[in-house]
């Protein structure tokens, strides 16, 4: 107390990454999409209605029952890895259990693959508009970011990214969402992919190929993931969180099993290891044959709300607004005319027909600028109100419009 009378107070010296430290818009939105009365298609949630609570306590129980080692300090799971295995066939990726790597939630991979990849200041490729993880992950390490565009029908423009590498770029990696897209919802071509990984190859630049919907498909067939074209250059993030629910944090990566023991390092860092209760709750849970119904439930709902969603925006949405179509995942991205800012937008939404979303703005990396387009979930909400918000949206956005 005496030190502290004669002391002048210091601020405390932070880190110089930390001067452009922002919270993500869609952290900042729980406020606002948390008050009453309002109807959200902004977050990227999965159904609560839909998650798999009886099964999943049924397999919680019997761990509990006949596991101790369920809540011990303790290795990766074996069984869950063979599960995880089973699971990456059913993508078409042939792997084995040296190879996966589970993490506590795919945001984790993430992190360890960026201080595995990225040293201070060196270039990485991001689209333009990106899941805002990847660029919270980056930052402390104040990469040079090279910025590429996405076609809305075939995902990713891969002659950009063919420029820049030889033009003489070396990329410590380049991010990927595939499958549903998360924020604009398109997936990428078959023949992207292929050109992608042959890029990747032939100047010995890793991919991170984030693969957190690829389950989640609403028409016959979804493409492979890159890493069935590849085993050396492509790391691929699965998780459980949109075909479970998030709250378990669990995920995987599938990466070349030389590097599995610098992961572990990487990650011991941050947590020691992931829960040992979860990681034998759900390989219990999927001992038990539950998953494949509880997808296929998921596809049918989903991809009915998709459908309802892209019918209320054709009949309700102004004709001068377009739209992406997506065959998976969550998201529907929204292009408006020019000379409206949806961040303005989305204040009158939420003021007057209590409708929210998350402006693209959001979602952009740093010197690009994007004001006229918007991301909608349309997971966390049922048919019913999906045509109830995108009519009161409408409304808006008519107001605006004309």
């Amino acid at each position: 107390m005496f030190l502290d009378a004669l002391t002048p107070v210091q601020e405390i010296k932070l880190a110089h990454w930390t001067q452009t430290m922002r919270r993500s818009m869609l952290r900042q939105m729980i406020a606002v999409v948390s008050r009453p009365g309002i109807l959200s298609f902004a977050g990227g949630l999965p159904a609560p209605e839909l998650f798999p609570a009886a099964d999943y306590a049924g397999a919680t129980s019997h761990v509990l029952a006949t596991d101790a080692k369920a809540l011990q300090y303790g290795p990766p799971f074996q069984p869950l890895k063979a599960h995880i295995v089973k699971l990456m066939a059913q993508r078409g990726v042939t792997c084995t259990e040296e190879e996966v790597f589970l993490t506590t939630g795919a945001q984790q991979g993430l992190d360890v693959l960026t201080r595995l990849l990225l040293n201070p200041g060196d270039d990485i490729i991001l689209e333009e508009l990106v899941y805002t993880g990847v660029q919270q992950c980056v930052a402390p390490y104040q990469p040079q970011i090279l910025p590429v565009s996405t076609d809305l029908a075939l995902g990713i423009d891969v002659e950009q990214i063919a420029a820049y590498l030889a033009a003489g770029a070396r990329p410590a990696f380049i991010y990927l969402v595939p499958d549903a897209h998360n924020p604009l919802g398109v997936s990428i071509s078959r023949e992207r992919r292929g050109q992608l990984v042959d890029l990747a190859l032939r100047y010995n630049v890793p991919l991170i190929e984030d693969d957190p919907y690829g389950f989640l498909h609403y028409c016959d067939v979804m493409e492979a993931p890159m890493r069935s074209l590849n085993a050396s250059h492509v790391f691929y993030l699965g998780s459980f969180s949109k075909i479970l629910a998030p709250a378990l944090r669990l995920g995987w990566m599938i990466a070349p099993a030389e590097l599995v023991s610098k992961l572990t390092v990487a990650k011991e860092a941050s947590d020691l290891e992931s829960s040992a209760l979860t990681q034998r709750a759900v390989a219990a849970y999927l001992d038990a044959g539950h998953l494949p119904a509880h997808i296929e439930k998921l596809r049918s709902e989903y991809g009915r709300r998709c459908a309802a969603m892209l019918n209320a925006l054709e009949y309700f949405f102004p004709a001068e607004a377009r739209w992406t179509k997506p065959t998976g995942g969550m998201f529907i991205w929204v292009e408006l005319p020019g000379s409206i800012d949806t961040v303005d937008l989305l204040e009158t939404a939420v003021t007057q027909e209590k409708v929210a979303f998350i402006p693209g703005s959001a979602f952009a990396v740093p010197g690009h600028q994007v004001t006229n387009c918007l991301r909608l979930n349309f997971s966390n909400t049922t048919v019913e109100q999906i045509e109830d918000g995108i009519q009161r949206l409408g409304v808006v956005i008519k107001q605006y419009v004309y």
